[in-house]
């Protein structure tokens, strides 16, 4: 993984140091809160419902134990004793104290971890493909990349006032895991033969999409971008969307909408044209430093050993096989696999991990891993490289930190946002929703029957949970004074990338629960067999018998 330099840590500590007076101007009262805004969301601070939120960049995803180690610090000793990992690969800290957030930079800082670009209308956190680097269907590693891109994209002077938030996923697999058709320019590293016969990597470019109150699918802009092209054809397209974006309405100020309003054609011509004007300032250091970024992402010495005590514990311990099913997946060098530690334990909050289970993870990543980890955008964290005979301990070490639910995938593996607990934005709660589902499915024993269902939730229109590319999504609203939420069906967030439609009226607080549990036990009964999954029933059916198990019949439709 990318080690900093003596300029990144030069640039974070100058960073910080500035940051630092601003807050002790601002707890003198020398700034007004509104003269301080825009100063702390420079440095990834909110200002949420009860309290501050520190939001903590993970440059796509990536950790390592000593980072992992560090956040439970953070957590313990400036917070509650718990971080949330969230849909964007970073971390939030819902409690600190405004006094103690240039300690806690410069904590991050100490280890290589910064707050900065996670907020503000600017380029935000660069994702990437979770199983990066280890996944059997990868064209390359997508990190160096990404970590191209961070270091471009940091403190641009042109970028740091954009219209609206941006945001850019980068993958290197054909099957989608970075959800790059959801964010305003999504890449994806392709091959192709030239004319001499030799293969040449380039990038598919995906451009605006995003979900929030306007979701939109985006769409390929270049199907094949040269690697030496990539960061003046970046920069070309945001300079574009700088130019043409709106500005006035936030609402409409997102790179989706401009090439809505303008037309694909257009905004291509756009791009083209400002990137053969600004092409021949790059002259090559971008390329020389992409090649000596990606020395830092070379795969790990992995060992030779036996498989043995990986089939032993397989065959004859249900809860490791069970475990193994659901939360492994193969590698690319079959003697090891790729393991992902569900945050989703039943009745749990998703995505949040206590300091002691930080420090766990930290551990066997050390142990176990090559000390590395990943956050997925699913709120869950991933030991990418793992030997099959390390699993059975590994997995009994996970149990004592009630970090082996084996449920990855399935009903309860639930996309939640904080919702209404804590989100000044949110209309509604989403946590006890996911919680309530998660619960009653594990009393009834049906998640493993079930078998593949992605529920994600969000707590208002901005769709932080992802909603609308849920197999089951769940929006929380307010209507009247009361919490309502709406069901969309059919979303999918992998290679057929699709917007999950409205099934009608919102259900209230109360209601929401046993809705879930009527579409499930429909889908039981309505599936052809076993290995048919909700959403491939959803499609072969379509809507109407899901509205009949929600609604009624046509004409009675009674809810909230």
């Amino acid at each position: 993984m990318y080690n900093h330099t003596d300029f990144d840590t030069a640039f974070i500590t100058a960073r910080n140091t500035q940051f630092r007076a601003q807050v002790e101007r601002r707890i003198t009262g020398a700034l007004t809160e509104d003269e301080f805004k825009p100063l702390r969301l420079m440095n990834g601070l909110y200002l949420q419902l009860h309290a501050y939120m520190l939001r903590v960049a993970i440059p796509y995803g990536t950790l390592n134990g000593a980072q992992m180690h560090a956040l439970a610090d953070i957590s313990e000793r400036w917070d509650k004793g718990y971080g949330h990992f969230t849909t964007r690969q970073n971390i939030q800290f819902n409690w600190p104290k405004l006094r103690d957030v240039p300690d806690i930079l410069d904590a991050l800082a100490r280890v290589g971890l910064h707050a900065v670009q996670t907020s503000g209308n600017t380029i935000r956190n660069v994702t990437a493909d979770h199983f990066a680097g280890a996944a059997t269907d990868e064209v390359a590693d997508p990190r160096p990349v990404a970590e191209l891109i961070r270091q471009w994209s940091t403190d641009h002077p042109e970028f740091q006032f954009l219209g609206r938030k941006f945001k850019i996923a980068v993958t290197g697999s054909v099957n989608d895991r970075a959800v790059i058709r959801a964010h305003d320019i999504g890449l994806r590293i392709v091959e192709r033969i030239d004319q001499e016969g030799y293969k040449e990597q380039g990038f598919e470019v995906i451009i605006g999409g995003g979900l929030g109150r306007t979701p939109i699918l985006g769409k390929v802009i270049n199907d094949f971008l040269p690697r030496a092209h990539l960061l003046p054809y970046l920069e070309a397209t945001l300079s574009v969307f700088n130019l043409l974006g709106r500005r006035d309405n936030k609402y409409k100020a997102r790179i989706k909408i401009t090439v809505m309003e303008h037309g694909l054609e257009y905004i291509r011509s756009q791009i083209n044209q400002q990137f053969d004007h600004i092409r021949p300032g790059f002259s090559g250091i971008d390329q020389a430093l992409l090649t000596e970024i990606a020395q830092d992402f070379a795969l790990p010495p992995l060992r030779q050993a036996t498989q043995q005590p990986y089939h032993t514990a397989y065959d004859a311990d249900p809860l490791f096989r069970s475990w193994a099913d659901t939360n492994l997946t193969p590698h690319r060098h079959n003697d090891h696999a790729i393991v992902t530690i569900s945050l989703k334990a039943h009745g749990a909050t998703p995505g949040d991990a206590t300091a002691a289970q930080m420090r766990r993870m930290g551990d066997l990543a050390q142990r176990y891993g090559h000390n590395e980890l990943r956050i997925s955008h699913e709120q869950n964290v991933i030991l990418p490289h793992v030997h099959k005979s390390d699993l059975p301990a590994l997995h009994a070490a996970l149990q004592k930190a009630d970090l082996a639910t084996a449920n990855i995938g399935l009903i309860s593996d639930i996309i939640a946002c904080p919702g209404m607990d804590y989100c000044a934005l949110a209309t509604a709660r989403s946590i006890p929703v996911a919680q309530a589902i998660a619960i009653r499915f594990d009393e009834l024993k049906l998640e493993h029957d079930i078998g593949p269902l992605k529920v994600k939730i969000s707590g208002c229109i901005n769709a932080c949970g992802h909603h609308h590319l849920a197999h089951i999504g769940i929006l929380g609203l307010e209507r009247a004074g009361r919490e309502t939420y709406q069901i969309t069906l059919g979303g999918d967030a992998g290679a057929n990338t699709a917007i999950g439609a409205r099934t009608g009226p919102g259900f209230g607080a109360d209601d929401i629960l046993p809705a879930i549990e009527r579409l499930i036990t429909g889908y039981l009964a309505l599936r052809q067999s076993p290995q048919e999954t909700f959403l491939q029933t959803c499609n072969r059916l379509g809507m109407a018998p899901f509205k009949t198990m929600l609604y009624g019949a046509p004409n009675q439709e009674k809810a909230a």
